[in-house]
């Protein structure tokens, strides 16, 4: 299945006709060839796009918003006027403007849809998030320019694609709203020339021609009915429907080119991404030790990992597995709280520690300036979600020679050397979801544990 070939219409200037461009571009798109799937969505709130294309009154099923939260496409794309598709508009978009974290999140879910043809992106006079997504996205750029001040603006543009270390390739000037009344003295004849001149001189590309200003355009925004009407049906008579017509050839025969569309490299990459997580979880797994780290019961076989409570894993990465929940609360309970009465099942204190463990990370490890001690002692601390240190208790270990202490088995199996004193490294523990206790190994939340892991490491004394 061919990816769509994506037009986005971006400008941080206001007024220079970007809507007008993306609205009228599909339907001139439409025209040159009837087959072809055109779709259209726009990231502005001013709702153009859904007052030139909606037929019928019936309430759309979703709306950009929905697009980019539930990362879907075919129960939104409508089929509307003159046959182009569009996604409808969205009042409500700045209420995920924080969520969205990176420039690709369009890119990736449009890569995964079933759209195909040609996706025209209407965007905000602002380079926010959602036009950054739009741009990221993007196998042509079209950046619509009146003046000198609008064109100036564009070099944040070619700033972003640096940034992202996009080519700027698809990055196109297209002089708009062109007043051919006016001309001028000297090499450049009127603003047109003049436009283009100075945009070559900076580095950037053109597409060729022109849109002119047309006060007969103009008003097929502004009728009693509320309506927008496209140039091509009530504006043939004008300069602008002939520009129109040059600018979508331009944008068709783009679309042809042999090259590599932007959405399918994008999936490319998605694809090793996905492979390397794969490989990534596939290795995690593999560390694991099988039993429960505390009792020996068996947790982890080829298939599943059952009844398992808490996830642990040693600041240097050697040693990582899983303990039983009721495993957990009596170590906690008989080492370090000397609690017998907290040990029964039905105990108010196990519930509380329960409900606690959910937003807490534990901490086992020597305790500080212990290295050189005959005698052992092992530190046991609470951290909250952000990594901060809440409590910590410490408790004497018997020497190598003694009865080892019920925490033997999991300190040796963790953080213990092999001449039965404990180490420099401390393991690090966190509740998971029995039912779903690999996915503390996904990456999503393998990484948000690493992070912890590193931050509790700098507040933690070095010896």
């Amino acid at each position: 299945m061919s990816r769509p070939y994506v037009v986005t219409i971006s400008s941080e200037k206001g007024g220079v006709g970007k809507t007008t461009l993306a609205t009228n571009l599909a339907i001139y798109l439409k025209a040159l060839h009837e087959d072809l799937p055109v779709t259209l969505l726009s990231f502005d709130n001013h709702f153009s796009v859904d007052r030139m294309f909606r037929l019928g009154r019936s309430q759309p099923s979703g709306s950009v918003l929905t697009l980019l939260t539930e990362k879907e496409t075919d129960r939104l794309v409508e089929t509307g006027e003159y046959g182009v598709q569009y996604i409808p508009s969205s009042s409500e978009l700045s209420s995920i403007r924080d969520t969205i974290a990176t420039p690709s999140h369009l890119a990736e879910i449009l890569a995964a849809s079933s759209l195909q043809g040609i996706l025209i992106i209407d965007t905000r006079p602002d380079l926010d998030i959602f036009t950054q997504n739009a741009l990221y996205a993007a196998d042509r750029v079209i950046v619509p320019v009146k003046d000198a001040p609008s064109l100036e603006n564009c070099k944040h543009l070619y700033d972003f694609f640096d940034r992202q270390g996009l080519s700027r390739r698809p990055l196109r000037i297209l002089p708009c709203l062109i007043d051919q009344r006016i001309h001028y003295d000297g090499p450049f004849r009127d603003p047109y020339q003049l436009l283009k001149a100075y945009a070559i001189n900076r580095g950037y590309r053109c597409l060729e021609g022109f849109i002119a200003k047309s006060p007969k355009v103009e008003s097929l925004n502004t009728n009693p009915e509320g309506k927008i009407y496209p140039v091509l049906t009530h504006g043939r008579g004008t300069d602008v429907h002939v520009q129109l017509s040059h600018v979508a050839r331009q944008v068709y025969l783009s679309s042809l080119d042999k090259e590599e569309r932007r959405l399918e490299e994008v999936a490319r990459a998605e694809g090793l991404k996905k492979m390397q997580r794969e490989e990534a979880y596939a290795l995690r797994r593999q560390k694991l030790a099988s039993d429960c780290l505390y009792c020996g019961a068996g947790l982890v076989n080829e298939n599943t990992i059952e009844n398992a409570g808490f996830y642990c894993e040693t600041s240097d990465g050697k040693a990582s597995g899983f303990i039983e929940e009721t495993c957990f609360s009596d170590l906690v309970f008989s080492h370090f709280y000397q609690s017998r009465r907290a040990i029964a099942d039905a105990s108010p204190l196990r519930d509380l520690f329960r409900e606690s463990a959910q937003r807490s990370y534990f901490v086992l490890r020597r305790a500080p300036n212990t290295r050189n001690h005959y005698r052992q002692q092992l530190s046991f601390g609470r951290f909250d979600e952000a990594g901060l240190e809440v409590s910590h208790k410490v408790i004497d270990l018997p020497p190598p020679e003694a009865t080892p202490s019920p925490l033997a088995p999991l300190l040796k199996k963790t953080i213990m050397n092999g001449d039965g004193r404990l180490g420099n490294a401390f393991l690090l523990v966190r509740r998971i979801c029995a039912d779903v206790a690999e996915e503390i190994l996904y990456d999503h939340q393998y990484t948000k544990f690493q992070a912890i892991l590193n931050k509790i490491s700098t507040q933690l004394p070095s010896e």
